[in-house]
């Protein structure tokens, strides 16, 4: 006889962070209760205060050095001792100055990709969802594209007039140099840093704001993909399974945080999905499976165990997966409580980068290679790039010790993006991206970016092989659908927020790569100034047990003209199970 509750079914508890179950303002109500208050006021001190005092104060540091260069340089010629004291100056003004110049900079694109490119990216989506709803459901896509670079363009305009007014409110309490009795007052001097950084991040948002605008309203607006390529014999071509979001959990009857039972449980769908993969291989052999991102449901050592286990029994399968990190995998502090603040200092960030990497590693990384930026060229395999840190790593997993982190800090960074190189010289080969931004907040933890310096990284890729056509993988979608959303949060949580800025870097490349993302969980095929995108569906969310998920196979073909070409894509089904939900009797 079953028990009058099934634990196998699951129960409330399991919906407590599911937007599926709950609504967007239930959600928040927890978020008011459940906040620790604390943690959030040291948080946003780190995040937002330290970088803003650090860029507003950073000018007054600048001109009270050349001032007392000014100063020693005058006084020189009285002799020997002067001169000395002068290179002392200069060489703490060159040295430290460098020291300056890189936290000044860190702090600045915190600042823009916290506060900054948000505001911008939410009035900008607020309008184009005002304008999908204002206009009649029978006005033509071409129409539609129209409304949404204007409401670009507005956006722009609007935030531009904003800012100009923050500027003129503040001016007045800033200043670039101050009496050297000022930096003995701690709050004088945090008074006018922040004016001055305010009165930077203002100016910049300013100018920032409409080159932005006016740049994506310039831009095409992406739209459906046309009718198939026909491949011709002179084609080569590659089999690509396009899998993402496949959300492991860490136990046979565990539910996905997002969906709660509305979704799966367990990691059958899975499993399933790779017995069918095995199919589809053994039928007609695959290159490559990628897997863009949310590989687990939290980042958590079970849930990473669980994903090594399922995808052991398929070593042929193995051999062939890439797998790159999604928001799911680095940035949830907590599987049911989206209030909870990951504090900077935690290790558990970095652990579940640690968990991430570690995983990286094993599954891809005697095939993959990291870039060399300081030579401009592909460098080692990120095997090779992880061993001298394998000790620090596992020690910092096994205590956590923030000094043990130091070392590491600029491993995460550094190994992105990876590279697949093509196998000859006019090949295809796999450019790896982490387009995750640093959150420490579960409820915000969706968010993307691309850093300038990655894409120096594709650059370098590309360059090294000019006659190659790539693959450009990342988790967050470069460009919002050209569909009306159902709900304002699924184009404002989960974008990337410099998405246009990307596509516009990557224009230049237009017939040789092809962008695959997920983090959407739902198929799009389309193209965006002319490069193709490719969004894969989750064939474990959006669903229940008993109903059918699929994937695609991607065919990619290459001709005699160097330019890669999409085939018709192969659709996979996943079939459902029968509900095993208790209705009542035994």
């Amino acid at each position: 006889m079953r028990p009058v509750i099934d634990p196998r079914d699951g129960d409330i508890e399991d919906d407590a962070s599911s937007s599926k179950r709950r609504s967007m303002l239930s959600l928040a109500g927890s978020l008011l209760v459940e906040i620790s208050f604390a943690k959030l006021l040291v948080a946003w001190t780190l995040l937002l205060g330290v970088p803003a005092l650090t860029l507003g104060v950073a000018p007054i540091i600048v001109s009270l050095w050349i001032d007392t260069f000014a100063l020693k340089f005058t006084g020189a010629l009285a002799g020997i001792w002067s001169l000395l004291l002068l290179a002392l100056v200069v060489a703490v003004g060159w040295f430290g100055g460098r020291r300056l110049f890189r936290l000044v900079e860190s702090s600045f694109w915190s600042l823009n990709a916290l506060a900054v490119q948000p505001v911008y990216a939410i009035c900008r989506e607020a309008l184009s969802q005002l304008a999908d709803k204002l206009l009649p459901s029978d006005v033509p896509a071409m129409r539609r594209a129209r409304f949404r670079s204007v409401t670009a363009a507005v956006s722009g305009i609007i935030i531009c007039g904003l800012s100009l007014l923050v500027l003129m409110l503040v001016w007045p309490s800033t200043r670039l140099y101050v009496e050297f009795s000022t930096l003995l007052s701690v709050y004088d001097l945090a008074i006018v840093g922040l004016a001055n950084s305010i009165a930077v991040i203002a100016a910049y948002v300013a100018v920032g704001a409409l080159v932005w605008a006016f740049a994506d309203a310039a831009m095409p607006q992406p739209r459906d993909l046309d009718r198939p390529y026909e491949r011709t014999p002179e084609d080569r071509s590659w089999r690509i399974a396009h899998l993402s979001d496949i959300h492991v959990v860490g136990g046979q009857y565990g539910f996905r945080l997002e969906s709660g039972r509305s979704g799966t449980r367990g990691n059958d769908r899975l499993i399933r999905t790779l017995a069918r993969l095995d199919e589809v291989h053994a039928d007609d052999p695959l290159d490559v499976i990628l897997i863009t991102g949310d590989v687990t449901d939290a980042g958590l050592s079970t849930e990473w165990a669980e994903f090594h286990d399922a995808l052991a029994a398929y070593p042929q399968l193995a051999e062939r997966v890439l797998i790159i990190p999604g928001n799911h995998d680095l940035n949830v502090v907590d599987r049911a409580n989206p209030a909870r603040v990951d504090l900077p200092t935690s290790p558990n960030k970095r652990l579940r980068k640690l968990r991430a990497l570690s995983a990286m590693g094993k599954v891809q990384g005697q095939r993959v290679r990291v870039v060399d930026r300081e030579n401009g060229r592909l460098g080692e395999s990120l095997a090779q790039a992880l061993q001298p840190h394998a000790a620090a790593m596992a020690s910092f997993a096994d205590s956590g010790r923030p000094w043990l982190f130091r070392a590491l800090t600029e491993v995460w960074s550094n190994v992105f993006p990876m590279v697949l190189p093509p196998d000859r010289d006019d090949g295809l080969g796999i450019i790896l991206l982490n387009s995750n931004a640093d959150t420490h907040f579960s409820f915000t933890n969706a968010l993307g970016m691309i850093p300038a310096e990655q894409h120096r990284g594709v650059e370098i890729a590309v360059a090294q092989y000019p006659r190659a056509c790539w693959i450009v993988a990342l988790h967050h979608h470069v460009v919002e659908y050209p569909r009306a959303a159902h709900a304002m949060s699924e184009r404002i949580g989960t974008a990337l927020i410099n998405g246009n800025w990307f596509v516009r870097r990557l224009q230049s490349l237009a017939g040789r790569i092809v962008l695959m993302h997920g983090h959407r969980h739902i198929d799009w095929m389309g193209e965006c100034a002319g490069l193709p995108i490719l969004s894969a569906p989750s064939p474990v969310m959006e669903i229940t047990d008993d109903l059918a998920s699929h994937f695609y196979i991607h065919t990619l073909a290459v001709g005699t003209d160097s330019r890669v070409r999409l085939l018709a894509p192969c659709q996979v089904t996943i079939a459902g199970q029968p509900s095993r939900r208790y209705v009542g009797g035994s």
